[in-house]
């Protein structure tokens, strides 16, 4: 059985101060209803994102069979996906590969464990290729197939693997089991500094789609697209 890498979980437990001013979160006993403005804006770019991305992906394929024949040990397919969790609701969560099909644990990934893949948090273990993919993200534009089905959203809590969103429903956090899971989150645009992993952005993020109007719920998703976007042009992935 594979080790979980240390970084791989850097959610906290809320505070008692986050307990007290998002008191009316916790209270909450069922996912959220979805929001006109933010449902439309979700289809039309994840269509658009698919539709511009295909290339990309080709691309990627190419050069994912190029490094196989050039290196067998890099060898294997360019897509996978393991159990996440999403509004509460258990749903594939697909993505490239970045590592090499032997730092993968058999059994775990039959059973679509997040646990069989955690080498991807060891950059030897990576390709040549899922190297540069993880700089840029480029591994999460399967997703945008999620967020057309439904399973996701453009912004929104990061959606944990099955593991660790018990992990973090046992420390007492509500916001991932009341909100669709997105490709981008309050939280997760402070990647790379000592405020990931803090719960607070994700419980104002909640509150926000509580008090704010289907429109101006989408300007503030609009806004922490442009931050997310500033984050990947500067090859922020790791």
């Amino acid at each position: 059985m594979k080790t979980e890498p240390v970084e791989a979980f850097p959610y906290k437990p809320p505070t008692a101060e986050i307990q007290q001013r998002y008191h009316h979160v916790f209270e909450l006993n069922k996912p959220l209803p979805t929001r006109w403005a933010k449902v439309l804006f979700d289809k039309l770019v994840a269509s658009l994102m698919l539709i511009i991305s295909a290339p990309i992906l080709l691309l990627l394929k190419v050069a994912y069979v190029i490094e196989g024949w050039l290196l067998p040990d890099n060898a294997g397919p360019m897509f996978f996906y393991y159990n996440a969790v999403s509004a509460g609701r258990v749903f594939p969560k697909y993505k490239i590969r970045l590592i090499k099909t032997k730092y993968i644990e058999p059994e775990g990934a039959r059973r679509h464990d997040w646990i069989a893949y955690s080498a991807e948090w060891t950059p030897d273990s990576r390709t040549h290729v899922g190297s540069f993919v993880k700089k840029f993200y480029l591994d999460e534009l399967p997703q945008f197939w999620s967020v057309l089905k439904g399973d996701m959203s453009i912004v929104g809590p990061r959606p944990l693997s099955v593991l660790h969103y018990e992990r973090d429903k046992a420390q007492g956090n509500v916001t991932r089991f009341l909100l669709r899971g997105g490709l981008l989150g309050l939280g997760h645009i402070n990647k790379g500094t000592p405020e990931m992993g803090n719960p607070v952005y994700e419980y104002e993020y909640v509150n926000e789609y509580l008090n704010r109007s289907s429109l101006g719920l989408l300007m503030l998703d609009l806004w922490v697209i442009w931050r997310g976007l500033t984050v990947i042009v500067k090859g922020g992935g790791h």
